[in-house]
């Protein structure tokens, strides 16, 4: 049985842990992450922006945490790991799925954005009503780019003028639940 939180200061004693599986995995899977200190994930622990999964012997099975952006009216869903002999269960998806919610009821009005290499992911964010977009719809705050710095593909984001890279950038609106349901109720009428 594992249970999914939200993060406090009693969760810091898996912060290296954490750090050091989301460094390997990167290097497993040959793509970019951008590394993250102790000092920043354990301030994102401490202040309840993380979702971590633990197991009845209360060891670390995955994490997650919130980052906001361009004075809150953004938010990225980050650093999603799930340690090794955990995976191929569902959950990552039941880590995504906590961090979405923990994201929308902390910051409402935030459009909600991730980058991510991965397939599983982008199929996890579809789910969950994020659509694939250009970065030019992401924030376009200068501390968000600099997070890329530590990334392996850097320099090609660099060369890119930050218009594109190797990432897949997707977004949720929280409008966009609303342009639906209006949409389908236009297309209800008939002429």
């Amino acid at each position: 049985m594992i249970k999914i939180e939200q993060t406090n200061s009693q969760h810091l004693v898996f912060c290296e842990a954490i750090i050091e599986e989301m460094e390997l995995s990167a290097k497993v899977r040959g793509t970019g992450i951008a590394k993250r200190s102790t000092e920043y994930l354990s301030k994102k622990i401490i202040d309840g922006n993380g979702i971590i999964a633990l197991t009845e012997t209360n060891e670390w099975a995955g994490f997650c945490y919130i980052e906001t952006w361009s004075h809150d009216k953004f938010v990225a869903n980050s650093g999603l790991i799930v340690a090794p002999k955990y995976r191929k269960y569902g959950l990552a998806r039941k880590i995504k799925q906590a961090i979405f919610s923990l994201s929308k009821e902390k910051f409402p009005k935030a459009k909600i954005f991730g980058l991510t290499t991965g397939l599983a992911v982008m199929k996890i964010n579809s789910e969950l009503g994020y659509e694939p977009v250009t970065y030019s719809e992401l924030t376009q705050d200068e501390n968000f780019w600099s997070g890329c710095k530590s990334c392996v593909n850097y320099e090609i984001l660099i060369a890119k003028d930050k218009k594109n890279c190797l990432c897949t950038a997707m977004l949720y609106e929280p409008k966009s639940d609303l342009k639906q349901e209006e949409s389908n109720e236009k297309s209800s009428f008939s002429i």
